[in-house]
């Protein structure tokens, strides 16, 4: 094979010094800093790089995991380039949903549904079909006639009108969801797969994470301590979506602003750890336990746990028991006849 290009040592392309500070080995490469991440990003996301050195820049941070200057300076970069209307709505809370459920169903859209209905207005973002076998949230949002927006304005419409929307990757980013597709390429996930969680692309005072490894719970909290968003939680969230398994203690982080994280234990709520999985996976389910026709220990322990750690994350409840006592009162204050926003 032979790669043409205009190239030489003498006059290098314009990002190849992006890809050389992560690949000059073990004594000279380096992570880095907020700024490079920022503008590599930007760059990538505007064209300019190859898509040699795209595969190399992704690959490489992976090997070496990424550090929270680098997850802001991604956040920052990709933010640049939203064309956004130029009068936002007011948005209270920003939820990303990128993993899929496979083990359980979303239970958390049914705690957002009823924060909708108690006056609180949602931004939510996240790709699908990335991962045969799982259930997307646009899965249960297109099947059910929840908003799911085409593009910002449209976003910016469904909030003021219901108080919720739902926006694909491809809507924010199309080149961020074409690079979340090389999973099969490349073999592995990428930073992107990471960041987008934190885009927050209404600038919502309040950011929820799940996350599925244990080990980027510093790294999330670290980035939006450098973000400076005033309230952010993350998780280790059942599949990596933002939803407490009730089954099991759930430490959660949680930083406001600049301050350091403050890590909080909340206990299991149910007494048998073991969970089995759902073998149906039936999300018509999803309806039945809103509306009340079925009920399920877990699924409830579920909606109510995500709640609970939400309202406290948004400053709406000053202690988890405090917390517990308002999501069961939202949670059955709901209106059972109306699944979707109006």
């Amino acid at each position: 094979m032979t790669i043409r290009h205009p190239y030489t040592a003498d006059n290098p392309h314009p990002f190849a010094p992006y890809v050389a500070i992560l690949a000059r080995g073990k004594t000279k490469q380096r992570p880095f800093t907020f700024e490079e991440a920022r503008d590599s990003m930007a760059m990538i996301l505007r064209g300019e790089a190859l898509p040699e050195q795209v595969g190399a820049y992704l690959m490489l941070l992976r090997l070496k995991e990424e550090t929270p200057e680098e997850i802001a300076g991604f956040v920052e970069g990709t933010r640049a380039t939203f064309q956004r209307p130029e009068s936002l709505p007011q948005v209270d809370l920003d939820w990303s949903c990128y993993a899929g459920k496979r083990v359980q169903l979303p239970w958390f859209i049914l705690s957002l549904l009823a924060l909708v209905q108690s006056g609180v207005r949602v931004a939510m973002h996240g790709a699908e079909g990335h991962t045969p076998g799982r259930v997307y949230t646009r899965d249960v949002f297109s099947r059910f006639g929840l908003p799911v927006a085409d593009g910002f304005d449209s976003a910016a419409r469904q909030i003021e009108q219901h108080g919720l929307s739902y926006m694909p990757l491809e809507t924010l980013s199309p080149v961020l969801r074409d690079l979340i597709e090389l999973k099969p390429v490349l073999g592995l996930r990428s930073p992107v797969n990471s960041f987008t969680r934190l885009l927050n692309p209404f600038d919502a005072p309040t950011v929820m994470q799940g996350i599925f490894h244990r080990g980027f719970l510093d790294i999330h909290s670290g980035a939006a301590q450098i973000l400076d968003i005033p309230n952010m939680a993350v998780f280790r969230g059942d599949g990596g979506e933002i939803e407490v398994r009730p089954n099991k203690p759930c430490p959660v982080w949680t930083t406001h602003g600049t301050a350091d994280p403050v890590v909080e234990t909340w206990p299991a709520t149910l007494e048998d750890g073991h969970a089995p999985a759902d073998e149906d996976m039936r999300v018509d389910w999803l309806v039945d336990v809103w509306e009340g026709r079925d009920t399920d220990p877990y699924a409830e322990a579920a909606i109510l746990s995500t709640l609970a750690v939400t309202l406290k994350t948004m400053g709406r409840a000053t202690s988890a028991g405090d917390a517990r006592s308002q999501a069961r009162d939202i949670w059955e204050g709901r209106d059972r006849s109306r699944f979707a926003p109006e």
